[in-house]
């Protein structure tokens, strides 16, 4: 990496993974694949959201939101990493570069609080069942949808002004997309109080939602063991395990990586770290919600026997 102009950067490089060959060929196919299959399981649970009325309700509203968030968020990432392990590095202009930050970072943020969000849902149909409907009307869900957006893409600008206005000594970014850190190691000054502040907000904005997460789900356990039967108590949970195994693998990767000890985050274990959180939740997020999730399967069935009917009719 050679030293250049310091006071601002056409182009930085994406160093992205350190693989030759054979290898490179076959990661960049397998990454590819899933790429398409994460595009096509989240628009498929937006449109089955859409198209079938038993799915009609504020969870799913929100699980289709959280699809929609996850096409994005994925897409962010993916086609910057495609390219590096095609082609070994990829330059990228810095105002593409910082533009990538940004929204990788909203629509992280928005996603921590959208997970609140689903949290609170499910406390209201648990705990609340006879006042769930009004509480969580149309009206409030688009709203509710919408705060998390302002509040993802707002918190975000935070991240950008700590690397936009910073000067660089430096342009290869060991990574496959732009992120904080990586730019930072980048910069001509110290960058201790920038990264500092960082930590302290991501841990904040990690915290503060996880916090009231589990504040719900200890209000969700003490009204499911007041349930008299255990089918009703087992029926209750279920509605649960997919939000928060989903929960799980977001915040917990997302903690390992921006607040987790150094060693974790040295070069080349981010990495891989960051590849569960920006890449593989969004693969898995669809597959948990419909494996899991007897409602879905039988809304597959219904759609499936629309198209039948159709297609004997035509």
């Amino acid at each position: 990496m050679d030293p250049f102009n310091h006071t601002w950067t056409q182009t930085f490089i994406l160093a992205g993974f350190n693989i030759s060959g054979r290898l490179r060929h076959l990661a960049f196919l397998g990454t590819l694949c899933i790429y398409l299959l994460t595009l096509a399981g989240n628009l498929f649970i937006i449109v089955l959201v859409k198209t079938d009325s038993g799915l009609s309700t504020p969870m799913y509203f929100f699980i289709s939101v959280l699809s929609f968030l996850e096409l994005w968020y994925v897409s962010s990432t993916v086609p910057t990493l495609l390219h590096t392990l095609l082609h070994g590095s990829s330059p990228i202009p810095s105002a593409l570069c910082f533009t990538q930050l940004y929204f990788f970072h909203s629509l992280g943020i928005t996603e921590c609080f959208l997970l609140c969000v689903m949290a609170l849902d499910r406390y209201l149909a648990i705990c609340l069942p006879l006042h769930y409907h009004a509480l969580m009307s149309t009206q409030v869900q688009r709203w509710l949808a919408g705060a998390t957006g302002m509040t993802g893409f707002s918190a975000a600008l935070v991240s950008v002004s700590l690397t936009a206005t910073l000067p660089y000594c430096l342009r290869e970014i060991a990574h496959y997309f732009c992120d904080l850190d990586p730019l930072m190691h980048l910069s001509c000054v110290d960058t201790g109080w920038r990264a500092q502040v960082f930590i302290v907000m991501v841990g904040i904005l990690n915290t503060c939602p996880l916090v009231v997460i589990l504040g719900f789900y200890a209000g969700i356990v003490k009204a499911v063991l007041k349930l008299p039967s255990d089918s009703s108590r087992a029926k209750a949970f279920s509605t649960c395990s997919s939000h928060i195994i989903v929960v799980t693998l977001f915040f917990g990767s997302a903690w390992i990586v921006y607040v987790g000890p150094p060693v974790v985050r040295a070069e080349g274990r981010d990495k891989l770290m960051s590849l569960m959180y920006s890449f593989l939740t969004p693969f898995l997020n669809p597959i948990i919600y419909t494996l899991r999730n007897k409602e879905v399967k039988e809304a597959v069935k219904r759609i499936a026997e629309r198209m039948k009917n159709l297609l004997k009719k035509s």
